[in-house]
C-alpha cells in the first residue's frame, strides 16, 4: 500500500516513539505502515559543499512562506517550535531565511533560543533589498543580532540585488572570518541569463534558484555551470510552491517509486531533485510538523538514478496542468 501526503500526516502522531530506531533497524520485514512512521535511519543523505569538502544533510528547511507571518498565536508558536525541534532531531541542519521574509528571522531566532539547538544549525540568510555598502553592513548586523546565538554560516545576495556591491562586501566578511560561505540567489527565470554570467565570472560557494520536477529550466541554464565551477546549490520551490501537490491531487504515488523510498508525493518530488548530482540541498518550507517529517524522509535510503529520474519526470509531464 502506498501513502499520500495526507496519509503520512495521519501517521505522524505515532512516530515519535520510533525516533531512535530508524528504518534500518526494522529490517526488511517491516510493514509499509512501520516504514512510513520511521523518520530516521542510520543517517540522512549527505551532500558535499565543493568549495570546502564539508558534508551536510541533503534536506534543508526554507522559511519564505512558512515563518514569515507565523507564531501570532500560541498554537502557531508551538507548531513552529516543533518543526524546528524535529528538524535537527531528524538530522537536518541547513535553514534558509532572509530579512525580507516578514518576521522569519525574528521568529527563528526566538524559537532557536527557546529550544537551545543553535549548535546544530547551519544558518543561511541573505542581504535583501539593500542598496549600497553601508545598507548591506547594517542588514548583516541586524541578521546576526536576530539569529544569535546561531552563527550565520552562509550569507547570500538576494535576487541579484545590487550584487556587485553586496557580493564584494560578503567576500570581505568571508576573508575576515565573519561568515564561512557566500552566495547569490534568484527566484525568477527572467534572471537566469544574468545569473549564469555572474556564476561564470565570480567566485562563490553557493547559488540558490528554483528547480522542480515540472520546472526544469535550471537544468540547462544554471546547474551545468554550478557543477563545472564547483558551486553548491540550494533549491527553492521544490514543490512548485504547492503547484505539484495540486497537480497530482489524490493520485497514489506509483508503485515503482517504492524501489527508492518515495512513499509519498513530497518524497517523490524531493528524491527526484536529490538524484541530480548538481543538487546539494533542496529547502522546502513548512510550518507543519507532519509535513516536516514527510520531507525529511526524502533524505533516507537511496536516490533515483538517471533512468528513474527520467521516468519520474515523464510521469508528471503526463498529468494535466493546473
Amino acid at each position: 500500500m502506498l501513502y499520500s501526503r495526507r496519509d503520512i500526516l495521519k501517521l505522524g502522531a505515532g512516530a515519535g516513539a520510533a525516533l531512535a530506531l530508524g528504518q534500518n533497524l526494522l529490517g526488511c520485514s517491516a510493514t509499509s505502515v512501520q516504514k512510513a512512521q520511521m523518520p530516521l535511519q542510520a543517517g540522512q543523505l549527505l551532500k558535499t559543499i565543493p568549495s570546502s569538502g564539508e558534508r551536510i544533510p541533503a534536506v534543508g528547511l526554507g522559511t519564505a512562506s512558512s515563518f514569515s507571518g507565523a507564531a501570532r498565536t500560541p498554537e502557531e508558536h508551538a507548531e513552529l517550535m516543533e518543526v524546528l525541534r524535529l528538524f535537527t532531531d531528524l538530522g537536518g541542519t541547513l535553514i534558509d531565511t532572509a530579512p525580507s521574509y516578514g518576521t522569519s528571522e525574528v521568529v527563528l531566532g526566538e524559537l532557536i533560543r527557546e529550544i537551545g539547538n543553535a549548535d546544530k544549525i547551519f544558518m543561511a540568510t541573505k542581504i535583501s533589498r539593500a542598496q549600497g555598502r553601508e545598507a548591506g553592513l547594517a542588514q548583516v548586523a541586524q541578521s546576526e543580532e536576530r539569529l544569535a546565538p546561531c552563527k550565520i554560516s552562509l550569507n547570500q545576495v538576494h535576487n541579484l540585488g545590487d550584487w556587485q556591491t553586496q557580493l564584494a562586501l560578503l567576500r570581505e566578511m568571508q576573508q575576515e572570518g565573519r561568515v564561512k560561505y557566500i552566495g547569490i540567489t534568484t527566484s525568477r527565470d527572467s534572471q537566469y541569463e544574468d545569473l549564469a554570467e555572474i556564476l561564470k565570472t565570480e567566485e562563490m560557494d553557493f547559488v540558490q534558484f528554483d528547480y522542480a520536477i515540472d520546472n526544469r529550466n535550471a537544468e540547462e541554464a544554471l546547474l551545468p555551470i554550478a557543477m563545472d565551477k564547483g558551486i553548491a546549490t540550494l533549491i527553492n520551490g521544490p514543490f512548485g510552491r504547492t503547484r505539484l501537490f495540486r497537480r497530482v491531487g489524490d493520485r497514489p504515488v506509483p508503485e515503482w517509486a517504492q524501489e527508492f523510498g518515495a512513499t509519498s508525493w513530497a518524497r517523490f518530488f524531493l528524491k527526484w531533485l536529490l538524484g541530480h548530482p548538481g543538487v546539494t540541498v533542496p529547502i522546502p518550507a513548512t510550518s507543519d510538523p507532519g509535513h516536516l517529517r514527510d520531507n525529511m524522509g526524502a533524505g533516507l535510503g537511496r536516490v533515483p538514478d538517471e533512468s528513474e529520474r527520467k521516468r519520474m519526470a515523464e510521469f508528471i509531464d503526463g498529468l494535466p496542468q493546473v
